[in-house]
């Protein structure tokens, strides 16, 4: 991909960041109150951001893009001689989120401490206000009323507190409906907040690596900080700005405690324990002797230079008031109204936000039959690997084409995507199921690969709106799939079809599966729950040059295609025949409606008369439940 980052350097863009200013920052003043979730207002508020890109004239391409805890409005560079953002692999020219065809906006949250008003904010603002590029809280002029900072008095706010404030400033910028909506972590939390409380005010809602609400284990992380910081003797009451002790001790330790949670055993273990005894030395009153206590001390001495602690108090506070619910019905309730579609992509080796809990959104918006894709990325990263250049280029796919699935396309846009995707190329028994599926049918392709029968059938009908879906646990065949503009799901066949509601498709395919998952009849009796009808297709094990291999030669079986495997190192679980399928389906009430036989090795087709069980090395099934 043009201009993605592929290095397999693992350090986290968070590392980097310093307190220099924010140049190319700019600020706006909303005059009227903002009432609060909680309770009480902030008489006016003040919102730092930045922009990247040029909004269109009917301002249809902006994109929104919201920082985690620590993050703040530089996403990303501006120009070579800008500092690095915290998202420079993922935002720019050429980059995922292409700010050559977006106008991309990125604001510091309500709360933080690099623009938008927060804690260490007079609590009187005055009416002279300066409106130009600035990141002053304080640059105002000489009262006659003592003014102090809001300090630890700062009002409680909430996520949707935040949103409030993104919003009037889309208002500000002509923006009525984005383009996106994109966050990670935190960030995540306010892009999923803005589609349930404003069902209609984005195209798509990108979701990385956050959840519904916090962990009880993540919860308890984030009272340790806040105690770390509150019993810190420098903390004053919150009221320590101007004086010449901040609590600093407090907030570093809070920050150790936040790195800790976002690597990953696998991650601590790779850079921390070659030089295990041997830490880089360091001028800190933190311990040191191991070399993971080394990098603890900087990284938490680092932070009090550049944050506040009282805003991390306020943002981690909001962050463990965020519930958008913690079962699927209330879940469902909340995306209802939403008319978005979503990709959600959450990491393997995050304990902090952990998949299942991104599987929580997605089984909920599935069951809703919202337009959805997820991917659990494989890496040892942690929570960190949604600011790691080796990760972004692994999820930064699935955004850009995201992002290019829009009604209101370039007219280049789809020969460009035709030219890019992989051409589909059918099996036999692919074609068989092509013919079986009437236009318009919705359809749910159970370990669908890399979605070439999905695009067969897209193509087949183009014109006529269909539902088409995928199900898939490779890694590598969701990018595939995704990258074909189709919706597809990270999830294993094993456990079931539990995100999908009853009759949920008109035709749910299992193709060459059948004989490589765990539990048959659980699973064709999620099909026939989910479908009003199934196609399944198989390799039949009794084909006879497989008995032969049995009988003569006294081998494993072994022949082109789904057989072609050797004996310790196939995947396939089970070893259906095609009398035996018929005598399950029997068993299960099931009834066939229709079925072809294929000898695929000789390129013909097989009558139902003419003992497929024998003759046959593949079978194509259409059932439902009598």
């Amino acid at each position: 991909m043009q201009g993605m980052a592929t290095t397999n350097d693992c350090s986290s863009t968070d590392d980097i960041r310093s307190d220099q200013p924010l140049t190319h920052a700019q600020t706006v003043w909303f005059d009227e109150p903002l009432a609060l979730e909680r309770g009480g207002e902030l008489p006016k508020i003040r919102c730092c951001y930045e922009t990247w890109g040029t909004l269109n004239a009917d301002a249809s391409n902006a994109v929104l893009v919201c920082h985690a805890v620590s993050g703040d409005s530089h996403a990303a560079r501006h120009d070579a001689d800008d500092q690095p953002g915290w998202w420079d692999g993922l935002v720019g020219p050429g980059l995922p989120i292409d700010t050559n065809r977006f106008f991309v906006v990125c604001p510091n949250v309500l709360g933080g401490c690099r623009g938008t008003t927060g804690p260490g904010d007079l609590r009187e603002i005055p009416p002279e206000r300066n409106t130009g590029n600035t990141n002053d809280a304080k640059s105002t002029p000489e009262q006659s009323t003592p003014q102090i900072p809001y300090g630890a008095d700062f009002p409680r706010i909430t996520i949707g507190d935040m949103v409030e404030v993104q919003r009037r400033l889309a208002d500000h910028l002509g923006i009525r409906k984005w383009r996106a909506i994109v966050g990670g972590s935190l960030g995540g939390h306010q892009a999923l907040q803005w589609v349930a409380r404003y069902p209609d005010c984005t195209d798509t809602c990108i979701a990385i690596a956050t959840s519904p609400r916090l962990t009880s284990q993540a919860l308890g992380f984030d009272v340790i900080a806040r105690n770390a910081i509150q019993t810190d003797p420098h903390f004053q009451g919150g009221q320590y700005y101007g004086t010449s002790k901040r609590p600093d001790t407090g907030l570093a330790i809070a920050r150790m405690l936040g790195h800790i949670t976002y690597l990953s055993v696998e991650a601590m273990e790779a850079k921390f324990d070659p030089d295990r005894h041997d830490p880089r030395q360091i001028a800190s009153q933190f311990e040191q002797r191991f070399s993971i206590g080394s990098y603890l001390a900087h990284q938490g001495q680092k932070f009090t230079t550049r944050f506040d602690a009282n805003s991390y108090i306020t943002l981690s506070m909001a962050m463990d008031l965020f519930d958008l619910g913690g079962t699927r019905l209330r879940l469902m309730e909340t995306f209802d109204d939403c008319t978005c579609d979503f990709l959600l992509v959450s990491f393997s080796s995050d304990w902090l936000f952990p998949p299942a809990q991104s599987r929580e959104i997605v089984n909920a918006l599935t069951a809703l039959d919202k337009r959805v894709t997820y991917a659990e990325i494989t890496t040892d990263a942690g929570h960190d690997a949604f600011l790691i250049a080796r990760d972004m280029a692994t999820y930064g796919p699935l955004v850009q084409e995201r992002l290019w699935q829009s009604s209101e396309k370039p007219q280049d846009t789809s020969s460009q995507r035709a030219n890019s995707e992989t051409p589909v190329q059918l099996t036999v028994a692919e074609e068989s199921i092509l013919g079986f599926i009437p236009a318009g049918d919705s359809v749910l392709d159970l370990g669908c690969g890399t979605g070439e029968l999905l695009a067969a059938i897209r193509d087949q009908h183009s014109g006529i709106p269909m539902r088409l879906m995928g199900v898939e646990v490779a890694q590598e065949n969701i990018l595939a799939t995704a990258m074909r503009g189709i919706d597809v799901i990270d999830y294993d066949l094993n456990n079931g079809l539990p995100a999908f509601i009853d009759d949920q498709f008109d035709v749910v395919v299992l193709n060459a599966t059948l004989q490589a998952v765990d539990n048959v009849v659980a699973l064709l009796d999620e099909m026939l729950r989910v479908g009003k009808r199934a196609i399944i297709s198989f390799p039949n094990f009794a084909y006879k040059a497989l008995r032969e291999d049995y009988v003569t030669r006294g081998r494993s079986p072994r022949a082109p295609g789904e057989f072609d495997f050797d004996w310790h190192d196939t995947p396939n679980r089970r070893f259906p025949t095609i009398a035996d399928v018929h005598d399950l389906l029997i068993q299960m009430n099931v009834k066939i409606d229709q079925e072809i036989y294929w000898d695929v090795s000789q390129s013909r087709h097989i009558d139902a008369d003419d003992n497929p069980n024998l003759n046959a090395d593949t079978a194509v099934m259409v059932i439902h439940r009598s």
